[in-house]
Parts: C-alpha cells; sequence; structure tokens
C-alpha cells in the first residue's frame, strides 16, 4: 500500500499541475458560455441542455484519459506509432461507409454515430498526426533538407490532408497544413521548401475547388471573398450566420451586455452558437474586455506548452508539444477568423469553449501528451528515463 502511494505522489509531483488546471479552468469558462447559448433551450423540467452534458461528459473523459497518457513515458507512446497510425487511418476510412451528420448539419458526412452521441475522427487523427510526424521528424532529423526526406514528410503530410478533404473537413485540413508548416519551420527545414510546397498548393488549389469542394463550400468561400458573383439571395442566405455573429460581437461593446443577457444568444439569432460562433456570445455578453482575456488565457496555455518543449529531453518530445501548441493556436485563430468574417466557415472548434464533444475529448488526449513529455524532462534523480530505440521506415533513432 505504502508503495502505490509513493508512486501516486511521484505521479502527481511530476505532472504539471499548473498547465492541466489551465486547461481544466478553461473548459469551466466554456462550460458555462454554452451554458448560457443554450439557455433558451431549456425546458421547465431541464437544467441543463443536451449540449452542456455532452461537453462535460467529453472533457471528463478527456481529463481521464490526459492523466491516463500522461503516466506513460511518451518514447513508449512513440514506438506505438504504428498501431496509432493504424487506427486512426481505419476510423477515416471508415467515413466513406458509415460517416453521418449530426442533427441539423448537413455539411459533410465527417462523424461516426456511437448510440446517441457522435465521434469526430479527424479530431484523433490530430493527436495521432502529432506521434506519427513528431517521430518522423526526430527520425530524419540529421539530414531533414535531403530533398528524399522532404518527399516522404510532405507524403506524410498530404496523406493526412487528403483524408480530411476527402470525408468534407476543410477546416481540419487546413488546420493539417498550419501544422506540418509549423512544425517543419522547428525542424529547421530549408526556405526553398516551403516555396515549393507553396507553388504545389497554389496549383492544386483550382483542382481541390473543381473536383472535391461542394456547391455550399465553394459558396461560404464566395460569400466572403468574392460576394459580388453570388446572387443577392444566395449570399443573404450564405453570409447569415457570420453576419449574425459579428453583430452579437459588435453589440457587446467594451464589457457586454452581461452573462445569460445576451440579446442575440439568447434569443437564438446567431445559428450554431454553441459551436462554431461561441466567440459571438463571449463577445456579446462579455464584450471586448472578456474576448481579450480569454484570448490571453489560450495564448498563456499555447505558450506554456511551447516552454515544455523546450525543455524536452528529445527532439521527439520537443516536436509533440510543439504540435499541440500550433494546433491550439491554429484553430483558435481560425475560428475567431470565422466569427469575424476573416474566413469562411469551415468547421472549425474554438479549443476549450466549443461544445463540440470529440474537439474537447481529443485536446485532453493531446495535453496528455505534452504531460508525459513534462513528467520525462523533470528531475527524477535517483531513478533514470531509459530511452529505447524507435524503429520507422526512414532512420533508427
Amino acid at each position: 500500500m505504502r508503495s502505490f502511494l509513493n508512486k501516486v505522489g511521484l505521479f502527481i509531483k511530476e505532472t504539471n499541475k499548473t498547465l492541466l488546471f489551465m486547461c481544466m479552468a478553461m473548459s469551466a469558462f466554456g462550460l458555462l458560455i454554452v451554458h448560457s447559448a443554450t439557455l433558451s433551450t431549456l425546458t421547465e423540467d431541464s437544467v441543463i441542455s443536451r449540449s452542456v452534458l455532452s461537453m462535460a461528459v467529453a472533457i471528463a473523459g478527456g481529463i481521464i484519459g490526459c492523466i491516463i497518457i500522461s503516466a506513460f513515458e511518451y518514447d513508449f507512446i512513440a514506438r506505438l506509432w504504428p498501431l496509432i497510425a493504424f487506427v486512426c487511418i481505419a476510423l477515416m476510412l471508415s467515413l466513406f461507409v458509415l460517416g453521418t451528420a449530426p442533427d441539423g448539419r448537413d455539411d459533410a458526412k465527417s462523424w461516426l454515430k456511437l448510440g446517441s452521441f457522435y465521434f469526430q475522427p479527424s479530431e484523433l487523427l490530430k493527436v495521432g498526426f502529432t506521434v506519427t510526424f513528431s517521430v518522423h521528424l526526430d527520425a530524419v532529423k540529421d539530414s531533414i533538407n535531403k530533398l528524399k526526406n522532404i518527399f516522404y514528410l510532405g507524403l506524410h503530410a498530404m496523406f493526412a490532408v487528403a483524408l480530411v478533404i476527402l470525408t468534407g473537413d476543410l477546416g481540419s485540413a487546413l488546420v493539417f497544413m498550419v501544422m506540418v508548416i509549423g512544425l517543419m519551420f522547428v525542424a529547421g527545414v530549408n526556405l526553398r521548401y516551403f516555396l515549393i510546397g507553396f507553388a504545389a498548393v497554389c496549383i492544386a488549389a483550382p483542382i481541390i475547388w473543381f473536383e472535391f469542394l461542394a456547391d455550399f463550400q465553394k459558396q461560404r468561400f464566395l460569400a466572403v471573398y468574392h460576394p459580388s458573383s453570388l446572387t443577392e439571395a444566395t449570399y443573404e442566405t450564405v453570409i447569415y450566420q457570420q453576419k449574425q455573429g459579428l453583430s452579437a460581437i459588435a453589440s457587446g461593446g467594451l464589457t457586454g451586455a452581461g452573462l445569460f443577457n445576451g440579446n442575440y444568444t439568447q434569443n437564438r439569432l446567431v445559428p450554431e452558437s454553441r459551436n462554431d460562433m461561441i466567440f459571438s456570445v463571449v463577445g456579446e455578453e462579455l464584450g471586448f474586455v472578456g474576448c481579450v482575456a480569454m484570448l490571453l488565457f489560450i495564448l498563456l496555455i499555447v505558450l506554456k506548452i511551447i516552454s515544455i518543449g523546450k525543455k524536452a529531453n528529445s527532439t521527439t518530445g520537443k516536436y509533440m508539444c510543439y504540435s499541440v501548441a500550433i494546433m491550439i493556436a491554429a484553430q483558435t485563430v481560425i475560428n475567431i477568423g470565422m466569427c469575424l468574417e476573416v474566413l469562411p466557415v469551415i468547421g472549425i472548434t474554438l479549443p476549450f469553449m466549443s461544445a463540440g464533444g470529440s474537439s474537447n475529448l481529443c485536446i485532453y488526449f493531446s495535453i496528455g501528451l505534452v504531460l508525459s513529455v513534462y513528467r520525462a524532462s523533470v528531475d527524477r534523480s535517483p531513478r533514470e528515463v531509459k530511452r529505447a530505440s524507435i524503429t520507422t521506415p526512414f532512420a533508427e533513432v
């Protein structure tokens, strides 16, 4: 019994409690905002909405998963990369047969229905990609600018991006692209390869536009960047969600209308305010001050993760942390861009804030990887961390 308690005490000591508590505090705030966004949908005998309940369950499951993942050496997790890749790819491929969408969503078939809940495999793919791409980068770190290595890294990245594009999840595809660019920059890839990659994207863009995008997806882009190409009726229909969200944010002013008092929010004038447009609820009810405070807190989480990555005892751990930090930052920027009508609506949730169950669950899995890296980097004297080799198709490290 004493030995078990000593192990628990050591685990708690080695856990970065600051990061975990910051994430949990952000999730608690997110639950409060989602509750406000769904308050007007409650019946007389309801205390909380289904959205709040499913979000709370996802957060609780995510925290448990986070703690379990952090209990394993990240080296051990990295050595499981073939299994992780297989599971993630299998789930993504299953969407071509079993893919569906929650009620009221017809923009993509990117979910699997599990009983009364919906799971989005692309969220788990982000976690899996964090592991596999970090291992890949570490495997070729000494000769990363060789053309062969860049080619295989590009294939690795394009495979993940292609999977999410083919299942209709453009938002996740954009997040993956930002993650790849950020990680390859951190890894020291030569600038000329970024220019080549940019040229390749420009060449591929027309093919993606004409062959893979549905009409409603094209309309969302055109409504933001070329509205005159749409009829007035189509434009008003497509841009309605963003216009309403932007109006809600503007109405909040400096300090907002007060929690649970937003006119747009409480009268359900902003579609999907609990999910993609959750930032509009913060803006309307807590104002500019609330928005800045929320963004600063997310920034602190990102910086904390980067700080852990800098102190990692291997480049694999460093890349894992940077991948999670880039993912959170990218999703935050993209989501707010959608709410401010700078970017089209592409279905990206705001980390820790939106009601998406899959997003909340998997973001804590990612935090578990970061905490595992932190545990391996703290002073464990007199116990030593033994690093085992990781076999990949590209090299051995």
